[in-house]
């Protein structure tokens, strides 16, 4: 099958490239903002020099920094949980969401937003600190909860098609009670809820990133291991059972693995849009490859480098505040998918 060859003599191109994309995005995100931050305000920050002032400190290490990072992170982790999505189910309309774990997450959110104004009687935008910590925990278990229930039906149900359609189903009834919550809650926490919904890089603080890091972190390189199971996956079913892997126990540690990194990014960020659905295509496309040790590496860094154009245009001089980043992914990912299916079409019909 064309793609699943041994390591191509020009991939390392792309990887340059990618990787120097993926330097200057994430050195531009330090100094473009609505504040401006000239070269040499960064340079005698990061350096720890004498000099600079305290708002500029303050910005960079307490803003732009876990800001950037968070973005690396969530980028990396929604293009890789896209990539084993769609190699599992076969399907190249495939994403993290599609299996209803993002939104779990709402339903976590949502309930915690009922819950607190029902129970104190205030809006939970007014408890500081321990909103966002509640939103985050929220979050974490309502994704952790879905994907649970998405293993134990994987175990019980025959085929990945019919695991789809339970999914997408699953997604559906959250999304129901994420609807009847939202009529029946305050009008504080409802306009929180949606500006959750809108995702953000900047949730992460300077207290949540050592951990937000280390579990993407970790999640992303056990995700590796898992190369040579998903290009037999990708050959098909019997053909990867003839070779000797036992295609229902891989399926299972794949899901999981795609499931908890959706889980830990829209826990802290949000239910981010397009990231997991465009950068695989975009991998296949700049790489013509179809093998996972190519486009593993190659999700990683477009993945991380996209989440950074987005969250350099969401704060862009001009405007107050940020943009919210589905907004700007959706943006971004919608034509670009449309002209990679575009593409597809025209090659397909001047071959025939």
């Amino acid at each position: 099958m064309r793609g699943l060859t041994p390591y191509k003599s020009g991939a390392w191109k792309i990887y340059l490239l990618s990787l120097a994309a993926l330097v200057l995005l994430l050195f531009m995100n330090l100094v473009f903002g609505s504040v401006p931050i000239t070269l040499s305000e960064l340079w005698t920050v990061l350096s720890g020099r004498e000099g600079g002032s305290p708002s500029t400190f303050m910005i960079i290490h307490q803003f732009r920094i876990p800001q950037s990072i968070t973005a690396v992170f969530a980028g990396a982790g929604l293009a890789v949980a896209g990539l084993m999505m769609q190699t599992l189910f076969k399907n190249p309309l495939a994403d993290p969401s599609i299996l209803g774990i993002s939104s779990g997450a709402s339903l976590g959110v949502a309930l915690l937003l009922m819950a607190t104004g029902q129970i104190s009687g205030h809006a939970l935008i007014h408890f500081g600190w321990a909103r966002h910590i509640g939103v985050i925990a929220s979050a974490a278990l309502g994704s952790l909860l879905v994907l649970t229930l998405i293993t134990m039906l994987s175990k019980r149900l025959s085929g990945m098609t019919s695991l789809l359609i339970a999914g997408i189903m699953i997604a559906y009834f959250t999304s129901a009670i994420v609807g009847i919550i939202k009529y029946f809650s305050q009008k504080e926490d409802l306009q929180a809820f949606v500006i959750w919904g809108m995702g953000s890089f900047s949730n992460v603080g300077q207290q949540q990133l050592l951990f937000f890091s280390l579990v993407n972190g970790m999640l992303l390189a056990v995700s590796f291991l898992f190369i040579k199971p998903l290009n037999l996956l990708l050959l098909g079913d019997r053909y990867a059972e003839n070779l000797g892997l036992n295609t229902k126990l891989y399926q299972r540690w794949i899901l999981v693995i795609a499931g908890l990194l959706t889980a830990a990014v829209t826990a802290y960020a949000g239910p981010i849009a397009f990231i997991g659905l465009a950068v695989p295509h975009l991998a296949r496309n700049m790489t013509k490859s179809a093998d996972h040790r190519i486009l593993l590496p190659s999700s990683v860094i477009m993945g991380a480098s996209l989440a950074l154009f987005c969250n350099l245009i969401a704060r862009l001089p001009g405007f107050d505040g940020s943009l919210p980043i589905n907004s700007i992914t959706s943006l971004i990912g919608a034509p670009f998918v449309i002209a990679i299916i575009w593409k597809r079409q025209r090659f397909y019909s001047e071959t025939k």
